[in-house]
């Protein structure tokens, strides 16, 4: 049970990229090289044993030839013939064959052994046999042995025959090839270790920079460091991005605690001033008229807090999907020409006029599927955040185009645009640009809130682009599909 308990825990064990890696590519390296080395080892063996028994077919061949050529007549029985080659003359042959010098009916004349160490007959079998090269069982163990033949021919009459016999344990002996095989396999093993080591090191260096930066940013410190002059494509990545997500939170950790301070001075203001105003009426400081204006000051004051502790509920409810949305099939063209009029009417007297500019909405209809509430609230978002860009007077333009997935719904108006540095950042929460912060009062919500309901609606909501001409505003719709 320990032991199994202590399998578990090493499985659940981390390893070094570094140690893995080398560790798991020595165990393939070293399983590849065995079997190449068997096989080699196979290969060799057949090649040597190949090339041994060619030789014993020419040598065979050889001799024949020298009693066919000298004196054209065959060795007394019993006589060491000088004709027979030494094991030293036996080119590449690792053992000592045995060499017979045979009439035709096999009876041994010459051998290359001592006398009466050999066999004195040769069996008719093997002599019959017409392969020169034959493979047979002698002995009591069945040894295996190849026995090679040539005709001794003398004036076309075949007179006797040369016989070689080596076992094929000694034709498949070797011995530098194995040695050479050996320190090749050694050589290829030691190359690829150092190679997978050297490479896994590499590789994990970076990785082991992002991990000691990751442990910083989580105690908060986003001041790391990390090169950026690997080649590895994937490793660059990585840290690129890590470096630029650990810029964005610093930039987003600053800006939260300045939106912080935002939200809370934007609270403290109303309640502020209606405490202090309900202190001069506590007081009795003011009466009549006065008294009353007072009062309405509080109300209103009421009012603007109400509506930001609204927003923050409604953003949250949204943040946490608890709100839904009832969506239909809508005009598009008809919503926002109905959205138009009632702005314009509302919003008469202002010096700001909005047009729905027609002339590019085609002649089939735009029908989408939204939420004519949910559509009105982004809309008038938008219209009011391009409201307070524009000074004095002014137009903000609306007009609908089809596209490839989405029916967009454009706003521009000809305000004094948004600062280049600010446009990456106007759909964080609670982020109010530089301008914006002293001149117009909120919690910073109206963008991301509408971006989280268009979205909830299916389609999107993006800047277009900015200038000090104007701003565009692009709001995605979803098309209505046939059922």
């Amino acid at each position: 049970m320990q032991l199994i308990d202590f399998i578990k825990k090493q499985r659940k064990k981390r390893i070094p990229i570094h140690r893995y890696w080398t560790s798991r590519y020595l165990i393939t390296l070293i399983a590849g090289l065995s079997c190449i080395a068997i096989i080699s080892a196979v290969w060799i063996r057949h090649n040597t044993l190949e090339h041994r028994v060619s030789m014993m077919e020419f040598m065979s061949s050889e001799i024949a030839g020298r009693f066919a050529g000298e004196d054209q007549t065959l060795p007394a029985e019993g006589d060491e013939s000088q004709n027979l080659p030494t094991r030293e003359q036996l080119l590449d042959m690792s053992g000592d064959p045995l060499i017979y010098i045979s009439d035709v009916y096999g009876n041994v004349l010459s051998t290359n052994r001592a006398p009466y160490s050999y066999e004195k007959d040769l069996p008719l079998s093997i002599l019959e046999e017409k392969a020169r090269v034959q493979r047979v069982r002698v002995g009591k163990y069945h040894k295996r042995v190849y026995v090679v033949k040539a005709p001794i021919e003398i004036e076309s009459d075949r007179v006797g025959w040369v016989v070689m016999v080596e076992t094929k344990q000694e034709l498949e002996k070797v011995h530098h090839e194995y040695l050479q095989l050996s320190l090749m396999i050694v050589a290829l093993a030691l190359l690829g270790l150092s190679a997978i080591y050297i490479l896994s090191k590499r590789l994990a260096r970076p990785i082991k920079k992002v991990a000691r930066a990751a442990r910083q940013v989580k105690k908060g410190d986003y001041r790391i460091a990390l090169p950026e002059d690997m080649r590895e494509e994937e490793v660059y990545d990585l840290v690129v991005s890590f470096k630029e997500m650990s810029e964005q939170l610093q930039r987003l950790e600053a800006l939260r605690t300045e939106l912080l301070a935002g939200v809370t001075h934007e609270l403290k203001t109303p309640v502020t001033s209606i405490s202090g105003l309900l202190q001069a009426l506590n007081d009795k400081v003011v009466s009549g008229e006065e008294a009353e204006e007072f009062l309405r000051i509080c109300l209103k004051e009421t009012e603007k807090m109400k509506h930001m502790v609204e927003d923050l509920l409604a953003f949250n409810s949204f943040a946490a999907n608890a709100v839904r949305v009832n969506q239909s099939i809508f005009s598009a063209t008809q919503l926002v020409c109905d959205f138009v009029r009632e702005w314009n009417i509302t919003h008469e007297g202002t010096g700001i006029e909005m047009i729905f500019d027609q002339s590019r909405v085609q002649n089939d209809e735009l029908l989408v599927r939204t939420d004519a509430m949910r559509f009105h609230q982004v809309m008038t978002n938008l219209a009011n955040n391009a409201m307070h860009a524009i000074e004095g007077s002014g137009e903000i333009i609306v007009h609908v185009k089809r596209g490839a997935d989405a029916i967009s719904v454009f706003v521009r108006d000809t305000g004094e645009g948004i600062p280049q540095e600010e446009q990456a950042l106007i759909f964080e929460r609670f982020y109010r640009g530089e301008n914006k912060k002293y001149k117009v009062g909120g919690l910073g919500l109206g963008l991301p809130f509408s971006k989280m309901m268009a979205k909830a609606m299916g389609g999107n909501l993006e800047l277009v682009e900015s200038t000090k001409e104007g701003t565009i505003f692009q709001l995605e719709l979803s098309p209505a599909r046939e059922e």
